[in-house]
């Protein structure tokens, strides 16, 4: 064992460090900025080594010394034992930390204590002390690290000692991890090895070197002629590069999309990966924004388990029905581009439901991957207003199954009089069987102009006998299919009835009695509520603040300000503020509900309207 890991498995640090606020959030991660020694740092964030035979390098933002009179950095400084064994008991755990530090405790990776030992625990920067053994058992780590994030709540932060590397950073992060160190770069140079976002390579298997860091791009030799001080350099950068890198994706809101991409490098990071898919999409969702600026990127079998994809299809199957007035279901395929209405291919589908003298009686639900079925009224939400996928032409059976258990679950719920498919035949193929005698019209591609002719005529004929569905019916009848996802049924039917709806798609306001409860927009997607309108919400009790009474609300209302909140409020979504159980405000969340009770920082909800 080296001489450095015999070291760092003796001791650690304590700086003078302030209150740690969150700036963005995505997902579990977080990008925020903490005080240490006085000086601002941001998270996620590396720790790196300062010995007489490891310096940090001057880009380091943090050191772990056992100098206790340095003062160029922000400074750990070594004082006590953390390398803890996995399954050390609770009494010997706090017999060694007689006194809780302050700001640290040193946890045991052992779910089991997690309870007990964080109970009335001032600490804000929990060090799990056998991180490096927890870590080669994909399951329990990933059981462990979401229970005491869960335990610790939002404010607190995480260190995990000896893991992590460029490869992994951004799927740590995604998990709620904080701070990670350098060790990982100090043992690979010794071993020859450089490290890379997508995984380790030894000098010698490399013909030249892929990287322009400030090491490499001024080494002249081959590869196999670097010393360990030029590797460990090399690692160094990458790896403060990589971070840099998932704190960006955190702020834009796009970490999911480099996760998928950094799993790759690691069969123990894809098992991580797929086991938080699948075991904690409740840790996922409540901590992932219901809206998005950013293109979701479909790019490999984990993308149809992100939580925001479940969090839409588990919506339109339990809380959308179908435009009261519709009779004819209208199944379409996708288009590249988003929001669909505007593709070319769209345009052209809308061409001839217009031209079949009765077109607000049809109902057009695009079928799609990964997303599944989209209801037009529903393709400004995220996600489906903003996806990519890889476009084959060929349906693995994992979509299959997908879209035929949405479609089939859909239709218990809403009845036609008719179905068309104007669907591809590779499509037609898995779906016809749910299908009750279905019309079909593509003859080989959706938007040939034989297709399209086919769809005009079967259209046109079938809706002839059918009464006619006025225009301003159905503009209110599409409305209350999306405040019905965004709210639930109950609050969808109430905002919307005998509602009148102006403005030209996809900005429009519902009106009641001349008075705007609400109004659509293409940038959020959502319903974006008055004064008037949240009167209505707060009658069900759903998606509300309650602020304390000493409170003066004069801009956004941040978190100390907040008694109590909906636990069902996700960042994003459409709230109503109130004090005394009365509406003052009503604003879009900045945080979910939870966190909103539980943060004594940072900005809750961005205040639209106030009374």
């Amino acid at each position: 064992m080296y001489r450095l890991t015999k070291y760092s498995l003796k001791r650690i640090i304590y700086p003078q460090i302030m209150n740690y606020i969150i700036k963005k959030r995505d997902g579990p991660s977080r990008f925020g900025e903490i005080s240490i020694d006085n000086k601002t740092i941001f998270t996620p964030n590396l720790l790196f080594i300062n010995t007489n035979r490891f310096k940090a390098p001057n880009f380091a933002d943090i050191i772990l010394t056992k100098d206790k009179n340095i003062q160029k950095k922000p400074s750990f400084i070594i004082s006590k034992t953390f390398i803890y064994p996995k399954d050390l008991s609770e009494e010997l755990h706090l017999s060694l930390d007689k006194k809780i530090n302050e700001k640290f405790f040193i946890i045991p990776g052992n779910t089991n204590v997690i309870d007990n030992l964080i109970k009335n625990n001032p600490a804000m920067i929990f060090i799990v002390g056998n991180a490096n053994q927890l870590f080669q058992q994909p399951k329990n780590f990933l059981d462990f690290i979401v229970n005491l994030r869960e335990k610790i709540g939002y404010e607190k932060l995480i260190y995990t000692p000896f893991i992590g590397e460029p490869s992994s950073f951004a799927l740590l992060s995604y998990i709620g991890i904080d701070f990670f160190d350098i060790y990982s770069a100090i043992i690979t140079a010794r071993n020859d090895t450089l490290l890379f976002s997508n995984g380790r390579y030894n000098k010698n298997n490399l013909f030249e070197l892929p990287c322009n860091c400030p090491i490499c791009s001024k080494y002249k030799g081959k590869p196999a002629n670097m010393n360990f001080h030029n590797i460990l350099y090399h690692n160094y950068y990458t790896m403060i590069s990589e971070i840099k890198k998932v704190r960006n994706a955190i702020i834009n809101g796009n970490l999911r999309n480099l996760v998928e991409n950094r799993v790759k490098a690691n069969p123990n990071l894809i098992a991580i990966f797929r086991n938080l898919d699948k075991d904690y999409y409740d840790f996922l969702e409540r901590r992932t924004p219901i809206t998005s600026k950013n293109n979701l990127l479909a790019i490999s079998k984990e993308s149809f388990s992100r939580p925001e994809i479940k969090r839409f299809q588990n919506r339109v199957i339990k809380q959308v029905r179908k435009p009261q007035s519709t009779k004819i279901l209208l199944l379409l395929p996708c288009s590249a581009k988003k929001p669909y209405s505007f593709s070319k291919s769209h345009k052209l589908f809308k061409e001839k439901i217009a031209d079949s003298g009765n077109p607000n009686i049809i109902h057009e639900i695009i079928v799609t991957s990964p997303i599944g079925i989209v209801p037009r009224e529903l393709e400004l939400v995220y996600p489906a207003s903003s996806y990519d996928i890889p476009v084959t032409g060929i349906w693995d059976e994992d979509e299959k199954k997908m879209i035929r258990f949405l479609l089939k679950e859909y239709l218990l719920h809403n009845k036609y009089d008719k179905i068309i498919a104007h669907l591809p035949e590779e499509l037609i193929e898995f779906t016809e069987d749910l299908l009750i005698k279905p019309v079909k019209t593509c003859i080989d591609r959706p938007t040939s102009v034989k297709s399209l002719d086919n769809l005009s005529k079967k259209l046109k004929k079938i809706v002839k006998s059918l009464e006619k569905v006025k225009l301003q019916d159905r503009l209110r009848e599409n409305l209350q299919c999306l405040t019905s996802y965004q709210f639930g049924n109950d609050i969808g039917e109430k905002l919307l009835k005998n509602c009148i709806v102006k403005g030209k798609y996809p900005y429009q306001k519902f009106l009641q009695n001349d008075t705007q409860l609400g109004m659509l927009t293409k940038e959020r997607g959502l319903i974006s509520l008055t004064i008037n309108g949240a009167k209505i919400v707060k009658e069900f009790n759903k998606y509300w603040v309650e602020i304390y009474d000493d409170f003066t609300l004069k801009g956004s209302v941040f978190a100390p300000g907040i008694k109590d909140a909906d636990k069902e409020i996700r960042v994003g979504d459409e709230v109503i503020v109130t004090k005394q159980n009365k509406l003052i405000a009503v604003g879009v969340a900045q945080m979910n509900g939870e966190e909103m009770k539980k943060s004594l920082h940072g900005e809750a909800i961005k205040v639209r309207h106030r009374i």
